[in-house]
């Protein structure tokens, strides 16, 4: 996980054409917001390099073991993972790139040593574009008629309006009624799950999921977001 000081100033140093020549289509349609993406490279990798030694590893050992606080760390020193909006005058926080970077560090240390965060399931979902559609395709969530013909339309939605919050909102509670149910039911059984069922385990089985049954999904619409924050 540790991510080397050369790499970090890689990183913080890479011109536009470099991020052009990595990022290189196959096709013809280059990659989007590329020059976004060039800024976050940079970022982070001047972000590693000024506060972390240069390494992201050092960045989860001041984590103390806790998906929380490597969470606060990630959003208080790395500007491109703030992933907020306000919806009816209320600031709502998804943080998708954030806690997957929590979620993938837990599980690539196999949730042992720096690793081993007790408070994992404190994590939420991963709210993109792809897990609420499949939980519309296996009828766990619902569209209106005039949203369903926005997406058919293939509407691209900006970050922030108030269609794409509710779908990542709605998205990420209905995960979590999903997790609570799943472990009311083995707890009637008598067996204790709540270490082996939580949001983080279920976004990975929905993503999964969904790209082992893209056909079977083809007439599912999924909402268009052109952002950094997915």
């Amino acid at each position: 996980m540790g991510i080397p000081i050369t790499s970090a100033s890689y990183f913080a140093t890479m011109t536009l054409d470099q991020v052009k020549h990595v990022f290189r289509s196959d096709t013809e349609v280059p990659i989007p917001l590329i020059e976004d993406r060039h800024r976050v490279l940079n970022e982070s990798g001047t972000v590693l390099l000024e506060k972390f030694g240069g390494s992201f590893l050092t960045c989860v050992k001041k984590s103390q073991r806790s998906a929380q606080k490597l969470l606060r760390l990630i959003l208080e020193n790395f500007p491109s993972y703030r992933d907020e909006a306000v919806f009816e005058k209320k600031k709502v926080s998804f943080y998708k790139r954030a806690q997957i970077l929590v979620a993938d560090t837990w599980s690539v240390l196999e949730g042992k040593g720096d690793g081993s965060f007790d408070d994992i399931s404190s994590l939420t979902i991963f709210a993109d574009y792809r897990i609420p559609q499949v939980l519309v395709h296996l009828k766990a969530m619902n569209y209106s008629e005039e949203l369903m013909r926005k997406l058919r339309e293939g509407t691209i939605f900006q970050s922030g309006d108030k269609e794409e919050v509710e779908i990542r909102g709605c998205s990420i509670w209905c995960c979590a009624l999903i997790c609570k149910y799943l472990l009311e039911l083995y707890e009637k059984k008598g067996q204790d799950m709540s270490g082996n069922i939580n949001a983080v385990l279920l976004d990975y089985y929905l993503w999964d999921y969904a790209r082992d049954h893209r056909e079977e999904m083809k007439d599912t619409p999924f909402h268009r977001v052109r952002c950094i924050y997915y």
